[in-house]
This record gives C-alpha cells, sequence and structure tokens, in this order.
C-alpha cells in the first residue's frame, strides 16, 4: 500500500473516529480550560499525599460484548489494568456494571471477569449488576489505582524519542482486530508486564505514555501528541509487528499489551532493554518536534497525517488545558 494511502486508511478507520467523539465530549462537559485535574490521559491523576490517586473507565461495544461474551468480561479488567500502568501506577480494585437479558446471559461475561481478576491480581469489589435487560448484554468497568511518579501525555517534549513496546506473542481474535496476548499467559508474567512501566516512572526514564488502544499504534501516538502538543514523523516500517501480519492490518489493531512512550534520547537504550528482559519488542519510531504535524514514514517516503495546527483530533491539547495540564511541571533532558 502507498504510504499516502496507508495514512488515508489510518484517518479513516473505526477506532480513530470513535476517539475523534472526544472532543464534542468535552467540550459538551465543559472541560477544557483551567480544569483542576487534566483530561485526555489514559486515567485522571488526582494529586493525593505523595502521589496520585488513579481513576478510570472503559465501556465496551455491544456487539463485541455479545460476540465475545467470556473475552469481554476478561477485557474489562486487562484494559483498566493497562490503563492504570500506562500512567505509571499500579492497580488496587475494579467495579463493574453489567447488565443482561438473565443470568445464563451473563454467565460467560462474570466468568471473563473473574479470570482477569485472578489473572492480574486485582481484586473486583463490587459494581451493580441488571439481570433484567431486554436490549442485551452491555458492559463497563470501572478501575483504582495508585503512582508515585506520573507517566502521562501532556509531558512529552520536543526532542524526545517516540518508543512502541508491544507483546508480539499472541494472535488475533478473528473477526475482530483484538491482538490476544494476554488470556493465555501465565499470572506471573503478566503481572511483571505490568509493573514495567511504573518502574520506568519511578527511575525517571520517561514521564510520557500512553496506552494503545482501539486507535491503534499510530492513532494512539497522535492522541499524545496532540496533548503535548507537538508533531514528529513515525516510521511506520520500525513499529513491533508479528510474522506474517501485515501492516496495514497492524496498524489499525488493538494489540492487548502496547504503550507509546516519548523518552530522551539517553534513556531510549534504557527503556528498549527493560521490555527485553520480558520478550517484549520495543522500538524507536522517530522524534517528537514542535510543528504540530504528524506524518508516517516508510521506504517509499512520506505522507501527512494529521495537523494539530488546523483541526483536533481528541481537543486536549493546548489551549485547552494550558492551567492543569502538566502534573509534575517542566523538565530538562538528562
Amino acid at each position: 500500500m502507498a504510504i499516502q494511502d496507508l495514512a488515508r486508511r489510518l484517518t479513516e478507520a473505526k477506532g480513530l473516529g470513535h476517539k475523534r467523539d472526544i472532543d464534542s465530549v468535552m467540550e459538551a462537559l465543559g472541560l477544557g480550560g483551567a480544569a483542576p485535574i487534566a483530561v485526555g490521559d489514559d486515567c485522571a491523576a488526582i494529586p493525593d499525599g505523595d502521589g496520585y490517586l488513579l481513576f478510570a473507565i472503559e465501556g465496551f461495544l455491544n456487539e463485541f460484548v455479545a460476540s465475545e461474551p467470556w473475552f469481554a468480561g476478561y477485557c474489562g479488567v486487562m484494559v483498566n489494568v493497562s490503563d492504570i500502568a500506562a500512567m505509571g501506577g499500579r492497580p488496587v480494585a475494579v467495579v463493574d456494571a453489567l447488565w443482561s437479558r438473565d443470568g445464563e446471559a451473563a454467565g460467560p461475561i462474570l466468568k471473563g471477569l473473574a479470570a482477569g481478576s485472578a489473572a492480574y491480581g486485582v481484586p473486583i469489589v463490587g459494581g451493580h449488576s441488571n439481570t433484567r435487560n431486554g436490549g442485551g448484554e452491555q458492559l463497563s468497568v470501572a478501575i483504582l489505582g495508585r503512582a508515585k511518579k506520573l507517566l502521562t501525555s501532556f509531558d512529552a517534549m520536543a526532542g524526545d524519542r517516540l518508543l512502541m513496546a508491544i507483546d508480539l506473542r499472541g494472535r488475533y481474535r478473528d473477526p475482530h482486530p483484538y491482538w490476544d496476548c494476554s488470556s493465555w499467559a501465565t499470572p506471573p508474567r503478566l503481572r511483571a508486564e505490568i509493573e514495567l512501566l511504573p518502574a520506568i516512572a519511578e527511575a525517571g526514564l520517561a514521564v510520557a505514555a500512553k496506552d494503545i488502544s482501539m486507535a491503534g499504534a499510530v492513532g494512539t501516538a497522535l492522541m499524545l501528541l496532540e496533548c503535548s502538543g507537538l508533531g514528529a514523523t513515525i516510521d511506520v516500517t520500525r513499529i513491533p509487528r508479528p510474522a506474517g501480519v501485515s501492516l496495514e492490518r497492524w496498524l489499525v489493531s488493538f494489540p492487548s499489551f502496547g504503550y507509546v512512550l516519548a523518552a530522551p534520547p539517553a534513556h531510549v537504550e534504557a527503556i528498549t532493554g527493560r521490555f527485553a528482559t520480558l520478550g517484549i519488542a520495543c522500538a524507536d519510531v522517530g522524534i517528537c518536534d514542535a510543528s504540530g504535524l504528524v506524518s508516517i514514514r516508510d521506504e517509499t517516503g512520506v505522507a501527512p497525517l494529521w495537523d494539530f495546527r488546523s483541526r483536533p483530533l481528541i481537543g486536549c491539547g493546548p489551549g485547552v488545558h494550558d492551567e492543569a495540564r502538566r502534573h509534575d511541571g517542566g523538565r530538562a533532558h538528562a
């Protein structure tokens, strides 16, 4: 696929389209301006004592819950734990809200939730259930966590290297664009992987990160760059990718364990080394700049992808949260 065609496919992808809805919600709820807690990260980070209380929620598409009820329940824990880790935090507990036609239909979802809770060692401490919902099954899960030192979407700086870390040991859950590297892995491995992110934060190796979501690797990088008021040229050929999977498919996939990080050049080797110790591929895919223009590159050339100077994506960039967008203040490159 020509690089210009790939850029167009990425901007038109369904997963990124869902993220564009955030902009209008931000406006409707009046979340811009001098909000005390910056909005646009994987979690709300609430200053609390000597660290931060992290709070997040995930909702799931009804068609996904209907076709993959057990995995939807499992993902209720998995994706929330990933959000906490993306902020440099450790999970504390989750609650769920589940609507179903009856108890039988709720069964696989609840079993998936229990399996996710056991795998990641995160207790389910309550929630809301309704087994008399005529409209079918609906699921959302919220999580609480804590961080000593944050990774945020707002603290990347021009000159940082853009890194992508993805666990390639998995398989697709066809026909969905979901790469599952988690549901079959052992609990010790899963917990060690999640611990990588807070360890990186606490070592001061990176201060900006985001969990790769349904927007895909490049789409998630777009959201991080927007929040930090930056641009970049991303080399899509360097993004870690499973053997035998086309680039076009991979870039619109949800990888289940995947993170975008921004870090000073001097820390790239240390970060990639930490992921490598657990068998996770991590690559330097580009450099952040102050242009506000994001482009993608391959061996044939460069194509523009998004220009934040002319249009927002999720509406959480500079000018929206100028007063509250940095939790820990500025920094100097090491």
